[in-house]
């Protein structure tokens, strides 16, 4: 890849990993980049400045009241020069400051300052990692559109082993050139996409619902929008935001609401992914008044409509991809659920493990159709996203 003419800012924070980052930035320039290095006054004890320096043919910049600065405010036109930002690693610690604004030294006050895609590679202790302080914080950052690189699973510096490893510095180039060169595959596409759950009503302020989030729709939503895509979001409840002004949004509650939608609007579309997690049976008879909780209660549920085999049954060439949320035999039901809905993909996770299925910002999956069966590990759901549009294509 050539990336002659691209800026690439690599942030280097205080972590036994800086010295990986050695390689990322060699590599780099290699490839034409030119990589200016800000340093925290952590990082400076793990390499020297002198080192970066050497290899990124820049000055690198530490201390913001640095005597030999050049007369312009350095880390405003430094933010500006940039293409793309990658902080790696990115401590527990400075990831904090990021997500509260805090901007108390040269890199936080250029990072607050850039508008170009930043990128972050985390590297922490897993009980850091897994902390509600650093979820929190992550969570924040990737509200606002920040990148991150998963970490990996391994022996740590503080000699625990669990997840918690920056990634390798090739994972991170090519993250960092994705950011640079953004796939545009589904220009002049049109996908529409299910997400969240819908409800069922027992009286007026009780339902049967389920535990669905909508991340996954909406991660498939924002990747879809990001490689060009015209994206028709059929919306149940949903408890992350996915108010973007490229999607065209359909507000629904019930599952015959979402039936209804999807079916008005199939016709559109080139790609229909069910990601959604509609009610499977709703009561027969909903009651006009909150029913008292001093008396037993007797329902009787039907079944609702099965919106993935009704664009099965019509969907002539369209690519129709479902998702299948299990708890046991995975694979035998998901090929049963790719013949019986007429679906290209089925898209099979088993929501007894940790980190799949709902509510979690990460997944584990199986991507199954006629021809393969193909087991990821755990990943972000964006990240998910991303591999099934791939292999859409």
């Amino acid at each position: 890849m050539n990336l002659k003419g691209k800026c690439v800012l690599v942030g280097v924070t205080g972590g036994i990993a800086a010295y990986k980052i050695c390689d990322l930035v060699s590599s780099l320039r290699k490839q034409g980049a030119e990589v200016c290095v800000a340093m925290t006054k952590n990082a400076t004890e793990f390499v020297s400045p002198l080192t970066f320096e050497t290899l990124s043919a820049n000055k690198v910049t530490v201390d913001t009241f640095d005597p030999t600065r050049k007369w312009e405010v350095e880390h405003i036109s430094l933010a500006k020069k940039a293409n793309v930002c990658v902080i790696a690693p990115c401590t527990a610690d400075f990831a904090a400051k990021l997500a509260c604004g805090i901007a108390d030294d040269f890199l936080s006050t250029t990072v607050m300052a850039c508008t170009c895609p930043i990128l972050i590679a985390p590297a922490m202790n897993t009980n850091m990692l897994n902390s509600e302080a650093y979820r929190a914080n992550e969570r924040t950052l990737k509200s606002r559109g920040v990148h991150f690189v998963a970490t990996e699973s391994g022996m740590l510096a503080c000699g625990d082993i669990g997840d918690g490893r920056m990634a390798e510095p090739q994972v991170i180039e090519k993250a960092i050139v994705d950011l640079l060169f953004p796939k545009k595959d589904y220009d002049g596409k049109t996908v529409l996409i299910t997400a969240g759950g819908t409800v069922e009503f027992l009286d007026p302020v009780r339902y049967i619902g389920n535990k669905s989030s909508g991340k996954m729709g909406a991660a498939l939503a924002k990747a879809a929008a990001d490689r060009g895509a015209k994206v028709i979001l059929v919306c149940g409840k949903v408890s992350v935001d996915v108010n973007d002004s490229r999607y065209e949004r359909i507000n629904v509650t019930t599952t015959r609401e979402m039936y209804n939608a999807v079916m008005a609007n199939y016709k559109r579309a080139d790609v229909i992914i069910k990601a959604a997690a509609p009610c499977d049976f709703r009561p027969v008879t909903a009651f006009d008044e909150k029913i008292k909780s001093d008396k037993p209660l007797t329902a009787v549920f039907e079944k609702t409509e099965d919106i993935a085999e009704a664009v099965g049954a019509v969907k002539e060439n369209r690519k129709l991809i479902v998702f299948a949320a299990e708890t046991q035999n995975l694979i035998k039901n998901a090929e049963n659920k790719l013949k019986n809905k007429h679906a290209d993909m089925v898209v099979a996770n088993d929501v007894t493990k940790e980190g799949a299925g709902f509510e979690t910002d990460t997944n584990i999956a199986t991507l199954i159709t006629q021809n393969s069966v193909e087991s990821l590990p755990k990943m972000t759901k964006l990240e998910l996203a991303e591999i099934i549009l791939d292999r859409i294509n």
